[in-house]
């Protein structure tokens, strides 16, 4: 088992349809100012492995901890993939996740 010291952060990626962007953005401002993390771009189409439209919110472990227990409740019908950051990106795609709504498909095909 890997050291969990080793995930120094985490990345909790917002999905969406074009139709839920705004509650998307509306979800992303309140963990912005609940959380102090870091929001990314908004995409409408799928970006990486992501398989339709996101945005990443970036936080330590320590602010993910607080966030997925604030998330539970604040989502609503929104689907978060949550992964750990340990540099292995396929480990942190597959490995290291959590989500909050139904899982999705990936396309892991750029971890090789």
């Amino acid at each position: 088992m890997q050291d969990p010291g080793a995930i120094r952060g985490f990345h909790a990626h917002i999905y969406y349809d074009a139709h839920e962007a705004g509650k998307a953005q509306a979800f992303a401002e309140r963990a912005r100012a609940q959380f102090k993390i870091a929001v990314g771009h908004f995409h409408l189409a799928p970006i990486g492995p992501h398989p339709r439209g996101s945005c990443q919110l970036s936080m330590s472990p320590e602010a993910f901890a607080q966030f997925t227990l604030w998330a539970l409740h604040e989502r609503g019908d929104l689907t978060l993939f949550c992964h750990g950051l340990s540099g292995d990106d396929l480990a942190d795609h597959t490995r290291y996740v959590v989500w909050l709504g139904p899982s999705e498909p990936l396309n892991l095909s750029m971890f090789g």
